[in-house]
């Protein structure tokens, strides 16, 4: 259901004394260290150019190691250290991870999964975000923390808990049967309309009474859960995280009014757990956390990430609130970064809009399961090419913020490509044509197409603006309701120039079909009319497990049977196959006019190379003008409001040396210099100017 307004936007302010900079530090927990390394780390920090840490993100059973009895003295006594030596403090309300003795005493606010197991206490984020019981701990918790703090003038902003849903996604107990039935009751009124989204005439699911709805629990190996009701349990469960985040922020807000408060999304390409973009409506400013993708992704990846972040974000800054120095510790093989990729990839969330990099975490830890986490001050300690480059980073930072980069935003692309977390939830369901597609990978094929192009495209939420772009993608935006329809018709019909691809315009918002040919809900604008669709895959001897297409591009994994066009259509490219297949000559990829505007719709998936390679035609046969530039090179632009400031970030997407145009002060250079008009980049390289 979507919002109209998001909440004010409102930044944290610098310490008293010091002036508006780029924030820079990361998490802190002192808790786990005596306390006489407390002062080597503030002068490590300092040293650093370190000017915000986290704090108490996971103390709770430090702050109350019993039920009713309070020691704030520890934390006090940190947060005074770290502000007299200027480093502010982002304190978060501790509620992340309960104490044992809540546990114990109250095991009913433990989640169950969907074989009705309990969760039990061990790691983290082992409460269930329906418990009433947890709330009024939780809650209580908060009360206490922004009562003891609301005075204290290091404290410059609130990080509420940390991670919703990272492992509490999904809650299969009874509280969560009973707010799924409200959620139910909320959304459609009566239960002959929950019946009817559903279509619980399919297997005699009919429901007479909102007390018969049960969560998704487990049906069965090899079964098929109703894809309405597993989409929509997938809605309930983010808005039941963002209820249970709204109850923190408005009792923090209520007893610290003047103090802005934000959580850490987790957003990534494949980061699809929550509906971010709904949950940005209730920040007052967008935080995310994000862990780089190994391999030659990584660069790519992280750059459309940080983009859907200032999507997110409605471009107003952004807060980095997690990323990390190396390897993480949670994947079988936890790759370390290259040489240089410290600072390059700080720098590019700062091309895209962030004005706070903040790592996990400042000192490495030396026990528990984050011990191989890399951090700012590793293992090795202050004499390490980690902490080398962290503090060429601060120093850089300081430089930027030096000369006015916080007062810019980053610039707005010509092309806006679409994401939508619902289509993705909804191409997840088991019963689909093929489980090799979901939505997250074809916007993240087209930013990477449009890059290697030369073109740096913005990633934009579907409720955003996408529609007030000189050209829009819709990649595998599997569900299109009546409104979002309608929005397409009319961009297209007013100028627009769109792209649209296979599995787009498939469904409404309750996962119905469209009938009548695919895709039903934009078969006019795209001028294209689908009867069957071709998936393609490997698992069967003899099985078409590709298609070529006549512009030397190979299809995998899907394609449309395209069996009409318009008679305003131009067909760019046709399949070529045997004769058994069926689909010889063919339409892969066909140009229609529609109104003032004009659309290009891939009916197969052509990954980042396939889609590469065809654009210079589908651009041209649009009027989608590319830009004569290396591909290699990615730039990023941040302006300020009234367009005199201008910072280029130029990024070095490959493995060879790489020399591009450049004009402007040179300002900040990893692996990369500016030599006579030209950025001359390294493997990882990056420089900035100033226009």
């Amino acid at each position: 259901m979507m919002k109209n307004t998001h909440r004010a936007f409102r930044w944290p302010q610098p310490l008293e004394g010091q002036q508006a900079r780029i924030w820079y530090g990361g998490d802190y927990n002192p808790d786990q260290w005596p306390e006489e390394v407390w002062d080597e780390d503030i002068r490590l920090m300092t040293k650093a150019g370190v000017n915000v840490v986290s704090v108490a993100i996971f103390s709770w059973a430090k702050i109350e190691p019993q039920e009713g009895v309070y020691d704030f003295d520890w934390l006090d006594r940190i947060i005074d250290k770290l502000g007299k030596a200027g480093i502010a403090v982002d304190l978060a309300s501790a509620t992340a991870s309960p104490p044992m003795w809540l546990t114990q005493k109250h095991p009913e606010v433990l989640w169950r999964d969907e074989y009705g197991h309990v969760c039990w206490p061990g790691a983290r984020e082992h409460w269930r975000p329906t418990s009433p019981v947890f709330r009024e701990y939780a809650l209580n918790l908060c009360r206490r923390m922004a009562e003891h703090y609301k005075d204290n003038p290091y404290v410059v902003a609130w990080h509420v808990s940390n991670e919703y849903g990272c492992h509490n996604r999904f809650d299969y107990s009874d509280d969560a049967m009973h707010a799924f039935q409200r959620w139910c009751e909320e959304r459609y009124g009566t239960i002959d309309a929950v019946n009817e989204a559903w279509g619980t005439a399919f297997w005699a699911q009919r429901m007479n009474d909102f007390s018969e709805i049960i969560p998704p629990r487990f049906i069965g190996e090899g079964n098929f859960m109703n894809p309405g009701k597993l989409l929509d349990f997938k809605r309930f469960s983010s808005d039941a995280l963002k209820a249970f985040y709204i109850a923190e922020r408005d009792l923090l807000a209520e007893i610290t009014p003047g103090r802005p408060l934000t959580t850490n999304f987790m957003v990534s390409a494949p980061g699809t757990g929550l509906d971010y973009d709904d949950w940005g409506y209730e920040v007052d400013f967008v935080s995310n956390d994000h862990y780089f993708t190994p391999g030659e992704e990584h660069f790519d990846e992280l750059a459309y990430s940080a983009s859907l972040v200032d999507g997110i974000a409605r471009k107003n800054p952004w807060w980095l609130m997690e990323h990390s120095t190396g390897a993480v510790n949670w994947r079988p093989i936890n790759y370390r970064k290259e040489p240089g990729q410290l600072v390059r990839d700080s720098l590019a969330h700062l091309a895209m809009g962030a004005d706070a990099i903040c790592y996990f975490q400042w000192r490495q830890s030396k026990a528990g399961a984050e011990k191989y986490h890399t951090a700012m001050l590793p293992h090795a300690g202050e004499d390490s090419q980690d902490f080398r480059d962290v503090c060429e980073l601060g120093a850089d930072l300081a430089t930027l913020g030096n000369h006015g980069l916080t007062g810019t935003r980053l610039a707005k692309s010509r092309v806006a490509v679409v994401f939508d977390y619902e289509s993705q939830w909804a191409t997840e369901h088991t019963a689909t044509p093929t489980q090799q597609v979901r939505h997250w990978t074809e916007p993240l094929a087209w930013f990477r197409a449009f890059a290697d192009n030369g073109v740096t495209a913005d990633v934009v939420p579907i409720r955003g603006d996408w529609d007030s772009y000189e050209a829009a993608v819709l990649p595998s935006v599997y569900l299109l309701d009546e409104a979002n329809s309608q929005r397409v018709r009319d961009y297209v019909a007013k100028g627009g120039k769109l792209f649209a691809t296979y599995y787009t315009g498939i469904s409404d918002e309750r996962d119905h079909i469209w009938l009548g040919g695919y895709p039903g809900s934009i078969r006019d604008v795209v001028g294209v009319r689908i009867e069957e669709f071709a998936p393609m895959g490997g698992d069967f001897p003899g099985a078409l497990d590709h298609l070529d297409l006549d512009n030397g591009t190979v299809a995998h994994d899907f394609a449309d049977v395209i069996t009409s066009t318009a008679d305003t259509a131009t067909v760019l490219a046709s399949f070529k196959s045997e004769p058994w297949v069926g689909m010889d000559g063919s339409p892969a990829i066909v140009a229609n006019s529609y109104g003032d505007g004009s659309t290009v719709y891939v009916g197969c998936r052509l990954g980042r190379e396939g889609l590469a390679a065809s654009m210079p035609a589908m651009c041209e046969a649009i009027g989608f003008e590319l830009p004569q530039s290396d591909g290699r090179v990615m730039r990023i632009e941040r302006v300020s409001e009234d367009g005199a400031d201008r910072f280029e970030f130029l990024f070095n997407r490959s493995h060879d040396r790489v020399s591009v145009e450049t004009d402007g002060e040179p300002l900040v250079a990893s692996l990369g210099h500016v030599e006579d008009g030209r950025a001359v980049l390294d493997p990882n390289g990056v420089v900035i100017v100033r226009r």
